[in-house]
């Protein structure tokens, strides 16, 4: 992959497409991590920690460091409680019950890694639900969409239907915040493809 400018160090289909939505050309790299929060450790620090060590573990799988790493992780935060993804309905049900008719965070950190160097940046999302039956919860469980996600729901999808109100990144809440990945990236020295000379030749 000739123009390939990073390295996604992710399997989240979500973070490919917010990438190509953009313009990055990626590789994508798995890196497996334990993702167990560390004792009062907070939201943030949590959530950038996991980006980072993503992104690291990703270098430690190459012999040759070529071009950056991207490290994401997200979580959904309320009551100080961080929410994973849910193990069974039960669980998913319980975290929807837990977010209806309030406001929760979507916490979303990137992190870029090269050889020598290492950035992140964080974002904050709040984001507000209507009212969820029982029903409703169970109906969204059994459509499959809620199992890999953190929160137990994905704002681009039917959990959208539950979003009464978005104040911050819809792209963080997706997973992968775009506005700060690219500024990183041109922390990182690294040009967006949409704003290159070359595209507009």
């Amino acid at each position: 992959m000739a123009n390939t400018m990073i390295y996604l160090v992710s399997q989240s289909p979500r973070r490919r497409e917010l990438l190509l939505q953009i313009g990055i050309e990626h590789e994508v790299i798995s890196a497996d991590i334990d993702e167990t929060p560390h004792i009062g450790e907070a939201a943030e620090l949590y959530v950038t920690r996991m980006a980072l060590e993503k992104a690291r573990a990703g270098r430690a799988r190459l012999p040759v460091i070529d071009r950056p790493l991207l490290g994401a992780d997200t979580s959904v935060v309320v009551d100080d409680v961080i929410l994973g993804k849910p193990r069974d309905e039960v669980d998913a049900c319980e975290m929807l019950c837990m977010l209806a008719g309030r406001t929760h965070r979507v916490i979303s950190a990137v992190a870029l890694v090269d050889d020598e160097t290492e950035a992140s940046r964080l974002s904050v999302s709040h984001v507000t639900f209507r009212p969820v039956s029982d029903d409703e919860a169970r109906a969204y469980w059994r459509s499959g969409e809620p199992a890999d996600k953190a929160g137990g729901y994905g704002i681009q999808g039917l959990g959208a239907l539950f979003i009464e109100r978005l104040e911050g990144s819809y792209s963080g809440v997706m997973g992968l915040p775009l506005f700060e990945t690219a500024a990183l990236m041109r922390d990182f020295g690294l040009q967006l493809p949409v704003f290159s000379a070359k595209a507009h030749e």
